[in-house]
């Protein structure tokens, strides 16, 4: 068989990205929904959010000593298959703990997946044109929040909140078919594996700049989970939001983001990716501030200034996952991504346990102390700005440098 383009090969994994995404994602804007259901506050509802990323959080790190040892074909379709199980499993689940327990296992499975998905990108596109490539992955983030949350949460209102879970674990299983047929070996690694396994992986966890790349990504991930979990019930009850045009919010920022991942990706390639992930951060602070800390508004504006967030607050990170691919050697990219999947899960956990920890309801059904979450946010946006300067190069030129021209057919 014909090895497939570069560009279809990214696709392929952006695919397989979206029904990873769109399964965390789709568990936020259900929030109002389950909470009447079973009669659950908002801190048990932050646990069946962080649940998720803290399991993946601890599979990454299980698993990171070992992946680079291994083709990642087999890795990506293993862990991927075990991911669709577990979306199925919460689609029967009829009590809190029982989603509790799915939702671990789909962060399990998912957590690696994603990392190995990352890992093919960053191994199949070279320096020059990461940011471009990150960019097209990255679209799964927008055509999850563009499609996917805003159709499963119609699937939830016109059938039952398991809905959305029962499709998704249909797409995941065509998806697996795909990749099965279509993904080709990934062996490159295997040919500068002078001292695999644990050993290589106790010398990468203490090399400083793959350090700073790891506390990078957890500082930009914390910052951002810092309001996205209660995101929907904030709109919905403290700015007032009708809740059936919740999906109508996704359905914008996910366009949105989808129009500018790309372009980011590409500004960031010609321009330099520290230079445009400054700009993104600075922009993403604006309108954290603007939806922690705004009172009840009208529709018009609570789209736009949401929609905004998506632009900015995801665009950033385009430039930033580019830049952290390249602080390590291709060699080591597998454990290393898996380390980073791993802190950005814990991180995204840490962060709305937090938020279900500080956020509590008044008596009239508002959130009280929202805005300390932008706050928190904010810190943490002002501290990756200081951080994405010292994330050195290990692979191919400067960050900041202008990317060469790409081949035919990127």
């Amino acid at each position: 068989m014909k090895a497939p383009s570069e560009r279809f090969l990214l696709i392929l994994l952006a695919l397989v990205q979206f029904t990873h995404v769109v399964d965390f994602m789709i568990m936020m804007p259900l929030g109002p929904q389950l909470m009447d259901l079973w009669r659950i506050d908002t801190s048990e509802f932050s646990r069946l959010v962080w649940m998720y990323t803290l399991t993946a959080g601890i599979a990454g790190l299980a698993a990171a000593p070992f992946v680079d040892r291994h083709d990642r074909r087999p890795v990506l379709l293993w862990t991927y298959a075990g991911f669709g199980l577990a979306t199925l499993a919460c689609s029967v689940a009829r009590s809190p703990d029982t989603l509790l327990l799915a939702r671990a296992l789909c962060g399990m499975f998912g957590g690696i997946a994603g990392g190995a998905v990352m890992t093919i990108a960053a191994d199949v596109v070279p320096p020059e044109r990461r940011g471009a490539a990150m960019g097209l992955v990255g679209t799964s983030f927008s055509a999850a929040a563009a499609v996917g949350v805003p159709f499963g949460l119609y699937l939830a209102q016109k059938f039952e909140w398991e809905a959305p879970f029962l499709v998704l674990a249909g797409l995941a299983m065509v998806n697996w078919i795909l990749l099965w047929k279509f993904l080709p070996p990934v062996r490159g690694h295997l040919a500068d594996a002078s001292s695999p396994g644990l050993k290589r992986f106790l010398a990468l966890l203490g090399d400083a700049n793959a350090r700073r790349g790891l506390l990078f990504m957890a500082t930009l991930v914390f910052g951002h989970f810092a309001i996205i979990p209660l995101l929907a019930p904030h709109l919905v009850v403290d700015l007032k939001l009708p809740r059936e045009l919740v999906p109508a919010v996704y359905l914008t920022g996910g366009v949105l983001s989808w129009i500018s991942g790309p372009l980011i990706g590409r500004w960031a390639d010609e321009h330099g990716k520290v230079r445009v992930f400054s700009v993104l951060v600075w922009a993403a602070i604006a309108v954290t501030l603007a939806i922690a800390l705004a009172p009840p508004s009208p529709v018009w504006a609570i789209i736009a200034v949401t929609g905004s967030y998506f632009v900015f607050g995801s665009g950033r990170f385009v430039p930033g996952q580019a830049i952290q691919s390249m602080a390590v050697q291709p060699r080591d990219r597998g454990a290393f991504m898996s380390l980073n999947g791993c802190v950005r899960d814990l991180a995204g956990g840490l962060s709305s346990g937090i938020g279900g920890w500080m956020v509590t309801k008044a008596d009239d059904g508002s959130l009280r102390h929202f805005d300390r979450l932008g706050w928190m946010a904010v810190a943490a946006a002002l501290l990756t700005l200081w951080l994405v300067r010292r994330v050195g190069v290990r692979e191919g030129g400067a960050i900041a440098g202008a990317a060469r021209p790409a081949p035919g057919g990127r």
